[in-house]
């Protein structure tokens, strides 16, 4: 109980800045009464507890899982099982990630509306549901290529450069109506669910791993999961246009 109460003191602490200037900004410069101010106070606690049960999960259930599995793999010595392991985590933490299903969803009426796809319902949600799936396999791919960084000691820096070149060129191919949805699918993938997981993997991996430095090689996996999926769905929008 003392831990979840010093969480709940952090969810305070971090919401305190939004709060302010949210605060500042309509009574100071708007010079406006804030709107529903009860469901606002409501809304507020609402976050507040969410944030917090959200932190103390991760600090007593999903990091810990994370990094048992992870070093439990390399005692086992199987390759093909911890690859297999990082691909279905990348890909089943990012199909259930909350932004990536509102964002598909979003871009699916979009598209619908500009006449790239048909206006039913249907056709929205196979496209929302192709779009998603495209990032999770565009997510499972990176962590598979982060947890071989890690085994095989390669330097980030270059696969990250080529990375971004491969981006540059796809953006000068693809459709000018993917450009901006797979550039947002880099970001929304990398949020609540995936980076917890993901990030935990790492460390745990290479903390494992003798000449490993978790603090150089246990980082970097969050940055291929978002660099993949705006090539994926750029290639994506290719294939339907």
């Amino acid at each position: 109980m003392i831990a979840l109460f010093h969480s709940l003191l952090g969810s305070l602490r971090d919401l305190a800045p939004i709060v302010v200037v949210i605060g500042f900004f309509q009574i100071a410069v708007l010079q406006q009464p804030i709107p529903d101010f009860a469901n606002l106070i409501v809304g507020l606690a609402c976050v507040t507890l969410g944030l917090t049960f959200f932190i103390y999960g991760l600090e007593l259930g999903l990091f810990p899982i994370g990094e048992s599995m992870a070093q439990a793999f390399a005692r086992k010595g199987s390759v093909f099982w911890l690859l297999t392991f990082a691909f279905a985590l990348g890909f089943g933490t990012t199909v259930a990630e909350p932004a990536l299903i509102a964002v598909a969803a979003e871009a699916a009426r979009i598209a619908a509306q500009g006449g790239m796809i048909e206006t039913t319902e249907q056709a929205q949600a196979d496209y929302a549901t192709g779009l998603r799936l495209t990032v999770a396999v565009s997510v499972g791919l990176a962590i598979v290529l982060g947890v071989l960084r890690i085994l095989k000691g390669w330097s980030i820096q270059y696969m990250i450069i080529g990375g971004y070149v491969l981006v540059v060129l796809m953006t000068t191919l693809a459709p000018r109506e993917i450009i901006g949805i797979a550039y947002d699918s880099g970001g929304v993938t990398t949020s609540t669910i995936t980076v917890p997981l993901v990030t935990a993997l790492g460390v745990g991996l290479a903390s494992s791993i003798k000449g490993r430095n978790p603090m150089v090689d246990g980082f970097g996996l969050i940055a291929f999961a978002s660099l993949t999926p705006m090539i994926f769905v750029m290639g994506y929008g290719m294939v339907i246009s």
